[in-house]
């Protein structure tokens, strides 16, 4: 994985622990700075569907 352009979200600042993401074909990873060790696996299309999951709120009762 040493190969993959690692990204975070510019809303991030200079935070410790925020998201990190980067693809490779059609697999995306996501990790957290603060362990980038621990690295979960999905796809672009499984990534998609939870990005617009998010954007219409349906996950927002988590963090409420």
């Amino acid at each position: 994985m040493e190969h993959l352009e690692w990204q975070r979200s510019s809303l991030g600042g200079d935070r410790p622990d925020y998201l990190e993401i980067a693809s490779d074909g059609d697999l995306v990873y996501i990790r957290e700075s603060n362990d980038p060790t621990r690295v979960v696996t999905t796809t672009r299309t499984k990534f998609l569907a939870w990005v617009r999951g998010a954007k219409a709120g349906e996950f927002d009762h988590f963090v409420a």
